[in-house]
């Protein structure tokens, strides 16, 4: 078996294979750089075929490249795709074949949707002004959650940084004027009152 054709097999064993793990919004394709075709193809839904023109000019494709992409194209039936391609070499160092991973993103679009229609409505410009003027306790639970929501973040997983970002929030706010506000967020964070006013110092300095 030459080196080629051991090169070969081995791409297209791993084309196999990445389908198995990722489900078939994935399609994988193999390249033949000598022959300019496909010379392999897994999960087809781009309705390509084995012998069909590879159009690698729709790829950057240089000779040092090893790893191109992530990067996007729009599918015959519009889907958006997500790919990426790895360059697979002869142990020379010259391009043998190209394997494109191709993933349909048009799951992943309906969830985000279908998220973002559940999350809930985000606080008005004018709603701090009056946030804490009573039962702070619960409005000051709703101001943090929705701004974790805005920031992507989880209240029991902020670092310090993002602790900090939100502490300005609540401050500008006014709700840390209330007495024992300081406390609660504490406890609403997980961490101490000393860190809190460590932070609140850090931000004025």
């Amino acid at each position: 078996m030459t080196n080629r054709t051991a090169l070969l097999a081995n791409t297209k064993a791993l084309a196999d294979a990445i389908p198995l793990l990722m489900g078939d919004r994935v399609e994988v394709v193999v390249h033949d750089l000598t022959s300019e075709t496909i010379a392999h193809i897994v999960n087809p839904f781009s309705q390509r075929k084995p012998g069909d023109p590879s159009n690698m000019q729709e790829i950057d494709f240089h000779p040092s490249d090893t790893v191109i992409g992530p990067y996007e194209k729009v599918n015959w039936d519009g889907n958006v795709i997500r790919s990426i391609s790895v360059v697979m070499r002869h142990e020379n160092g010259d391009a043998e074949f190209v394997l494109c991973i191709n993933h349909d993103q048009v799951d992943l679009q309906h969830l985000q949707r279908a998220v973002r229609a559940m999350l809930p409505a985000r606080l008005s410009s004018s709603q701090p002004e009056a946030l804490f003027r009573n039962d702070w306790h619960e409005r000051l639970n709703v101001f943090v959650s929705d701004w974790c929501v805005q920031q992507g973040h989880r209240v029991d997983e902020l670092d310090r940084a993002a602790r900090r970002e939100l502490l300005t929030a609540l401050e500008k706010s006014g709700a840390l004027s209330e007495r024992n506000a300081a406390s609660y967020v504490a406890r609403l964070l997980g961490v101490s009152r000393a860190t809190i006013y460590n932070d609140l110092k850090a931000n004025t300095g």
